[in-house]
């Protein structure tokens, strides 16, 4: 009997949309995924990290072999989506990662974040591109910024998650982020997943920097882990 297609959920970051993985898609598509890149409803004041599971959950339908790649703030999401339906992977990619009970607003400090003192500056176009997107194509940087969307949702509800979800999870740490610089990065994953982080060069906004890179990348890992024993 033929495996079901593997659909490939791309999770996109705070206040973003589904467009942030419009070079990344087509190129997975190429290497024969199913391929869905959804706006989450970050912009209606009656969702939160719930809800948006729901929703990604409603988008996948009855689609049986799933890996989840979530950047950023969907690192918050993807746990929790995995936890109610079934799902073969989870790839964060320079992203958040919830500890048990934790509220989206009190990551910045349970996690050390705050700790930093980075203080970027990001009240002018020119600052966020410093900032997220400071190795991105001028014209696509500019986009992304234009593209950006009102998040709402209470900061303050813990994310809904007892426990990491029993699903084998890669993280891909982008050396050139200075929103999540890697030295805190590599802390917070081992601390928090137990496990190294993989690592590729790029900025916050790796998928417009390097979509090949990255496609490449999601491929590798689901197509090792496809391949290790026991799998079929």
């Amino acid at each position: 009997m033929t495996d079901s297609p593997i659909t490939v959920l791309l999770i996109h970051g705070g206040g973003a949309s589904g467009w942030d993985w419009h070079l990344v898609a087509p190129l997975l598509r190429e290497y024969g995924y199913e391929v869905l890149a959804p706006d989450l409803p970050i912009e209606d004041p009656e969702t939160g990290i719930a809800e948006y599971a729901d929703f990604l959950a409603a988008e996948l339908g009855d689609a049986e072999r799933v890996v989840v790649v979530a950047h950023s703030y969907g690192g918050l999401v993807a746990p929790v989506l995995a936890a109610r339906r079934p799902v073969e992977q989870l790839i964060l990619v320079s992203a958040m990662i919830p500890a048990p009970g934790e509220a989206p607003n009190e990551w910045w400090s349970k996690s050390g974040y705050d700790a930093l003192g980075l203080e970027l500056p990001m009240e002018t176009e020119e600052q966020m591109v410093a900032a997220f997107l400071h190795d991105v194509p001028a014209e696509l940087a500019a986009e992304e910024l234009a593209r950006g969307r009102e998040q709402v949702e209470d900061g303050d509800v813990p994310v809904p998650l007892d426990a990491w979800p029993d699903v084998p999870t890669r993280f891909l740490l982008c050396r050139d982020d200075r929103f999540f610089p890697a030295d805190f990065v590599r802390t917070v994953v081992r601390e928090r997943l137990g496990i190294d982080p993989d690592e590729i060069d790029g900025s916050h906004g790796v998928m417009l920097s390097r979509p090949r890179e990255l496609a490449d990348r999601v491929n590798r890992y689901v197509t090792s882990w496809r391949a290790s024993p026991g799998r079929s």
